[in-house]
């Protein structure tokens, strides 16, 4: 096996999570993956040793992601985002799979930018400069939408208080 190929197979569990964090549908993220996969293999002499093949990896994957969404014959129906909180190996409790339903349904509510920019550092693994490599962005510019995306969630999930009677 090639140093490329066991390193792609090294991300794939990352890059699923990723591609099932962006279409919300397991189906969707096994085409999304495949797609994304081929499209990676075939175009692995573009890549640059410089980078990781991981950061790379999602880098295509979210421009195969960006590619179908165009295309509204490609498009799969999607289950909610809380489905996310089933692919987690840490939500062994109830509390656990809770929260985490709890945190995807805040994050559906992000803006595409900032949740494509939490979901790539949390969901993803990626450090923020190949994360801010798979978006085209500056790291500043990454940072900034990852201040507002966590600062949105921590709001969103603060406990509401009931008045006193």
């Amino acid at each position: 096996m090639s140093n490329f190929q066991q390193q792609i197979s090294d991300c794939m569990p990352d890059l699923w999570r990723y591609a099932f964090a962006l279409t919300r549908n397991r189906d969707a993220a096994d085409d999304l993956l495949q797609d994304a996969v081929e499209r990676a293999w075939r175009k692995r002499a573009m890549w640059e040793p410089t980078g990781t093949v991981k950061a790379w990896a999602m880098k295509v994957l979210l421009n195969t992601y960006r590619t179908q969404l165009r295309a509204p014959a490609r498009r799969h129906a999607t289950a909610p985002l809380e489905d996310i909180a089933q692919t987690v190996p840490a939500a062994d409790t109830l509390d656990d799979q809770l929260a985490l339903a709890e945190t995807a349904r805040a994050m559906a509510t992000l803006p595409e930018e900032q949740r494509e920019a939490l979901l790539s550092v949390v969901v993803g693994g990626l450090s923020y400069k190949d994360a801010a490599a798979t978006l085209d962005i500056p790291i500043g510019t990454l940072m900034s939408r990852l201040g507002r995306a966590r600062a949105a969630l921590k709001a969103a999930m603060q406990p509401v208080e009931s008045p006193v009677s």
